[in-house]
């Protein structure tokens, strides 16, 4: 995998911060349908991805702020395993408006890359049985593949088993 060139796919503050902490990433833009019940699995079968390869951002609220989990979009997220991860009592799913407004990216959309505040992250464990995992790229419609370790150092995320089936 090789670091991509702007001109690739679209340029978003995800692609920013890859570009700038020089980690090797792969630009799969695709065309998305409004009307696709799951963002993560029109993305994984847009691209011919196993589902298990391709994460989905999900934010929750802590009770002292917002927090990032990454799992498969196959998977749902475990709040109470998320939880133990960040150290706190329990979360909730954020508010969507919330989301938004704390991450610089729209629902659907949502990178955990490039956000405009660092949040607490943790990155479901199975991705690092992968040699590469999708994320979105922040937009509909355009993912990013990269190895799971330069994703967990760029967002600075804990490893936890955080999905479930």
């Amino acid at each position: 995998m090789a670091r991509q060139r702007p001109g690739a796919g679209p340029s978003t503050p995800a692609t920013v911060a890859l570009d700038r902490a020089r980690v090797d990433y792969v630009r799969h833009p695709y065309h998305h349908d409004p009307s696709a019940p799951s963002y993560g699995l029109e993305a994984a079968e847009a691209l011919g991805v196993d589902p298990a390869r391709v994460f989905k951002t999900l934010l929750v609220d802590t009770g002292r702020g917002l927090a990032v989990g990454i799992v498969p979009v196959d998977r749902q997220l475990d709040l109470k395993a998320l939880a133990a991860a960040l150290g706190a009592k329990s979360v909730t799913m954020a508010d969507p408006a919330a989301a938004e407004r704390s991450t610089g990216y729209v629902v659907g959309g949502i990178s955990p890359l490039g956000q405009k505040r660092a949040l607490p992250t943790v990155l479901d464990e199975t991705a690092y049985d992968l040699p590469t995992v999708f994320v979105s790229g922040g937009r509909r419609g355009f993912d990013i593949e990269l190895r799971p370790a330069d994703l967990a150092a760029v967002t600075r995320a804990v490893r936890a088993r955080i999905g479930r089936a």
